[in-house]
């Protein structure tokens, strides 16, 4: 089979992320062979390693697409975006041979593709504030401050709990 580019490659990745949300609680990889045998999905390094990449860290993708995406949780975040701004992050901070500035300009073809009217303001709002953080954190410490907040909102929550005599 042809080799594809890593454009296609990358809508290919969108388009089984798409899909897996649809098949929640099956195996991954089940579902990952089955869409590639019906839809002669080629075997491609790229779309392999980043489907099983971004999937085992989607707890991790998603807070800190929710840091950035000012009052919007991930799961708020409409399916075709949150799985589009999912590769971008996690090519952003996990694939190092993928320039940030690639990454969000593949992230903002395709929610201009596949995303609603202003999905592009979004998904372009969202990764370019994570790349300026990632400029002045790096890596390491924007994820770290994820994990901070994660311990910042516990702890709001408990001391919430026991204002309220929830505790």
């Amino acid at each position: 089979m042809a080799k594809i580019s890593r454009q296609e490659a990358r809508e290919t990745l969108f388009a089984l992320l798409f899909e897996t949300e649809f098949h929640i609680g099956e195996d991954p990889h089940a579902v990952y062979s089955l869409a590639c045998n019906e839809r002669l999905i080629p075997d491609d390094k790229y779309i392999k390693e980043n489907f099983f990449g971004v999937l085992s860290r989607c707890e991790v993708l998603d807070k800190i697409i929710g840091n950035y995406a000012k009052g919007w949780k991930a799961d708020r975040i409409s399916m075709v975006s949150r799985n589009i701004i999912r590769i971008a992050v996690y090519e952003m901070l996990f694939v190092e041979d993928i320039p940030a500035n690639v990454s969000i300009s593949q992230a903002v073809e395709l929610s201009i593709k596949y995303g609603e009217d202003k999905a592009k303001q979004f998904v372009n709002g969202i990764l370019s504030g994570l790349n300026k953080d990632i400029q002045a954190k790096g890596i390491d410490g924007v994820i770290a401050s994820v994990a901070d907040k994660k311990e910042e909102d516990a702890s709001s929550n408990e001391s919430e709990a026991s204002e309220n005599g929830d505790a």
